[in-house]
């Protein structure tokens, strides 16, 4: 392991700081949502239909706009423009109150916490760079949900401070615009080899924590730094003093600046569903999870 200097280190949070079954989660996320609607007079299946198609559209290209507009241009023609209004406000509402029940009881991580103090106390600014499909109300329940405290953090990426999505190399140069970086001058620190570690294709360092491993494209783990998050804290602590830290300089919502801009609009640029495979993986995915949840809710209950 190299024992060098980096201008800031990039975390990842569900199951890297947050030691989350992203599978259940995601599953758990979905089905409370559908029933939230469901709840409130809302068709749960045109609305899954409209949340997908949001959630295909901010996983696509769309440099210069952001995920939070992607997703609800593309949300609103589906489910109606003129209720713009009523569904922000119903949404709200979700993330406020039922989201943080998803993971009420969920044991933290503590040495994450040990981890980002001792990152802290050598200088080196940190940045949360979750997977910016989410409000920040979102993110800051899943960083309550592992006893993480949103101001240890430069910048959160969430979905309208955010233009792309991981693994885009889009993702991971936004963030290092921010910060007025090198890509070699970063660490990232995730436990997705698929979303994580795309940005070793720009050249950042990577270190893979791998108490929560998700390995969907079966990357050879001993070509990268890894360990558990103990192993990692051993690491931090060789780490010298940060001998240059970056400063962000973007806002907290809002385009970074120095992003491309696009005349057409988002619903023109946004993918059809099924024309990204990945995005079609994730869905489903979370679909599936979400029907898996349901089963196990019916199956206790009998």
């Amino acid at each position: 392991m190299d024992q060098k200097t980096y201008r800031a280190v990039f975390f990842d949070l569900d199951g890297t700081l947050l030691p989350l079954d992203m599978d259940r989660f995601m599953g758990g996320y979905y089905l409370a949502l559908k029933g939230f609607v469901a709840e409130r007079g809302h068709d749960p299946k045109a609305f899954a239909d409209a949340l997908n198609a949001g959630i295909y559209a901010m996983a696509g290209d769309h440099p210069g706009v952001t995920n939070c507009d992607c997703f609800w241009s593309v949300f609103l023609e589906r489910m109606g423009s003129e209720d713009a209004a009523a569904w922000h406000e119903l949404l709200d509402e979700f993330y406020e109150t039922d989201f943080g029940e998803i993971g009420s009881g969920m044991p933290p991580e503590p040495l994450s916490a040990e981890v980002v103090e001792t990152l802290h106390a050598k200088g080196y600014p940190v940045a949360l760079t979750t997977m910016p499909m989410f409000p920040i109300r979102a993110t800051q329940w899943r960083l309550n949900w592992g006893d993480l405290d949103p101001a240890w953090f430069e910048r959160i990426t969430v979905y309208d401070n955010s233009t792309a999505i991981k693994p885009h190399p889009a993702y991971f140069e936004e963030n290092l615009r921010a910060f007025g970086c090198r890509p070699e001058e970063v660490l990232m620190v995730g436990n997705n080899t698929k979303e994580d570690l795309a940005c070793m294709k720009l050249g950042m360092p990577a270190y893979l924590v791998t108490d929560c491993l998700l390995n969907p494209n079966d990357f050879d783990v001993e070509t990268v730094q890894h360990g558990t998050i103990e192993d990692f804290l051993a690491f931090v602590r060789t780490l010298p003093e940060c001998e240059n830290p970056a400063s962000c300089t973007a806002p907290a919502v809002g385009v970074v600046p120095g992003a491309p801009q696009v005349s057409a609009s988002v619903a023109e640029t946004a993918p059809k569903l099924g024309e990204n495979a990945f995005d079609e993986e994730g869905v489903r995915a979370m679909e599936q999870a979400a029907a898996g949840v349901s089963g196990n809710v019916t199956e206790a209950g009998a």
